[in-house]
């Protein structure tokens, strides 16, 4: 019942390329031949590196969308790193027309919020330390704000290949060409004096408030954009378990938005290291809608993944609702994918803090260390509810056993070992 934040290709991928003489226009971009595709066009690299803030906010996005990996299109998803200044770096109110944002605080602290539609209008606020996650429903007016002392960095997942920005007040004080000052003078009740964008912004960010009132404006665009899961006809839908009072939107019962809270929307503790102690040497900690009620039908989701030293593996998997970006913060990575039958091609490649890759939604795809020392990753996923199939506990541990035969036949494997592969996974499973 899910569909794509952008329309959905009928191909494992749609590669973006600049010359329409061989390519097929898909989702306004035009794809390369899929046999031409590799580890490059899923690939970007440098989040690692601290950005320059020397501006009058005192923030800088590093994105890292289809314009950045072309690979993403058709995909859904994008992400973005944040960087903010000591005592007072803002990234300013605006709102993504196409994406809901969920965002993990790597270091510093945010003050951070977002302002819901007409006519409640009410502020949902929540102070972030690292490893903290919030989320920032599609089309509303939302900011971060650094309240310590220190630098801030946060990265944020998106989704939609381009999610757009509208900073609230460049788009309406700094427009090109201006709108009527009557408009704006009518819309903020400001004396017609005060209206270039200096002074304008300097009184908006003495009155928040009147910020809000800039939503009329820009809420069409948020009727543009569809969730990866079915899109609500409000602001957001948060999960509860009471069904007396719920109502039922995307396999989950909603809260009255009224009742919705800051809490809805965080998490916390992506900072921690988790135990690696296992078979495979990997663990995911995931912050789906289970974890963050508020997601539920907003698209989007969260991974942070412990490799131990050496040879942890995140095993061969796929997700069957959702396109994966994940930035590696610590480590090294041997990462790849193979593409769907025929080709069955396998795309790889070694990555380093600061690399980003993407994993096309359903494809089998795994990461491996290969450095002497742990590596973590977060990981944005295109669906509330991605899904995780391992290939090898699905195929030789499910419940009950798949017929040996089958698998005899499918793997070209002696039947004893087939037995034995399914009585070890069926155990690790149960």
């Amino acid at each position: 019942m899910a569909y794509a934040s952008d329309p959905s290709p009928l191909q494992d991928f749609c590669v973006a390329i600049n010359d329409p003489k061989d390519a097929v226009f898909v989702n306004g971009k035009f794809c390369k031949d899929p046999k031409l595709a590799k580890a490059q066009d899923f690939y970007h690299s440098g989040l690692n590196i601290p950005k320059n803030t020397s501006n009058p906010v005192g923030s800088t996005d590093t994105p890292v969308n289809v314009a950045q990996i072309p690979g993403l299109n058709t995909l859904g998803i994008s992400l973005v790193r944040i960087d903010y200044a000591p005592n007072g770096g803002l990234n300013p109110p605006h709102t993504h027309p196409r994406a809901t944002e969920i965002l993990v605080v790597v270091e510093g602290t945010l003050y951070v919020g977002f302002v819901t539609s007409n006519t409640d209008n009410r502020l949902i606020t929540k102070v972030l330390y690292p490893g903290d996650v919030f989320v920032f429903p599609i089309g509303l007016i939302h900011f971060q704000f650094n309240v310590g002392k220190t630098n801030a960095v946060a990265f944020a997942a998106l989704s939609s290949q381009n999610p757009g920005v509208i900073t609230v007040a460049n788009a309406l004080f700094g427009s090109n060409p201006h709108i009527n000052p009557d408009v704006l003078v009518k819309a903020f009740q400001l004396d017609k004096n005060v209206h270039t964008f200096r002074a304008c912004t300097s009184i908006m960010m003495k009155r928040l408030q009147l910020f809000i009132a800039a939503f009329v404006i820009l809420a069409f665009s948020s009727l543009l954009a569809s969730a990866s899961d079915p899109s609500p006809l409000q602001d957001f839908c948060v999960a509860i378990n009471d069904t007396k009072n719920g109502v039922f939107v995307n396999g989950k019962f909603c809260k009255d938005p009224k009742l919705a809270n800051a809490e809805d929307f965080f998490y916390s503790g992506l900072n921690i290291p988790r135990n690696t102690s296992n078979p495979v040497g990997s663990t995911v900690t995931p912050v789906n809608v289970a974890q963050i009620p508020g997601l539920n039908t907003l698209g989007i989701s969260l991974v942070r993944i412990d490799y131990a030293p050496y040879d942890g593996l995140n095993p061969p998997h796929t997700h069957p609702r959702a396109t994966e970006i994940l930035v590696v913060l610590e480590g090294t990575l041997y990462v790849g994918f193979v593409t769907s039958n025929s080709d069955n091609r396998l795309i790889t490649k070694v990555l380093n803090p600061g690399d980003v890759f993407v994993f096309p939604v359903g494809l089998i795809h795994f990461q491996f260390n290969i450095g002497k020392t742990k590596a973590v990753a977060f990981a944005g996923l295109s669906s509330q509810n991605p899904g995780v199939i391992t290939i090898a506990n699905a195929v030789f541990g499910s419940d009950p056993p798949i017929n040996p035969d089958v698998l005899t036949k499918a793997f070209q494997l002696d039947k004893n070992i087939v037995t034995y592969l399914q009585s070890k996974f069926w155990w690790d499973n149960n």
